[in-house]
């Protein structure tokens, strides 16, 4: 029984990792969303804005997928894509405050995701986080 309850304690998608999930799943909707809209309405306005946005959806849907799966090969790829994620928010925001007429419009990691309150630049932290806690 003991044998069981390692296991269980040691999936990603379980206890706190559920809300991991969950919260991983909102900006994965919400950066698709977003990124569809102004790619089709707006696209002429700031391509590397919302080009960017529509890469982070895609990197919240990945690490999302991996996240909830919790198997030996999701954990590896949650692990590459939320290190992608953090490297993107991290470059991203440094290039938005540097070189604030590359981006007309706001992307998701913009100013670190300042536009969704700074989670962007921490959830990585806490996915990692979590990752490495339950191995």
């Amino acid at each position: 029984m003991a044998d069981d309850d390692a296991a269980v304690a040691r999936r990603t998608h379980s206890g706190f990792g559920r809300v991991l999930v969950v919260v991983y799943a909102v900006f994965a909707l919400a950066a698709t969303a977003r990124s569809v809209v102004q790619i089709a309405t707006r696209f002429d306005e700031a391509p590397v804005a919302y080009l960017l946005s529509a890469f982070a959806a895609a990197v919240y849907i990945v690490a999302t997928i991996a996240l909830a799966r919790g198997d030996r090969t999701s954990r590896g790829v949650a692990t590459v894509a939320i290190s992608i994620e953090l490297v993107g928010v991290l470059a991203v925001g440094i290039a938005s405050l540097v070189a604030p007429e590359v981006f007309p419009a706001a992307s998701v990691w913009s100013r670190f995701g300042s536009g969704y309150l700074f989670i962007p630049l921490v959830l990585p932290l806490v996915g990692l986080w979590w990752l490495r806690r339950t191995s």
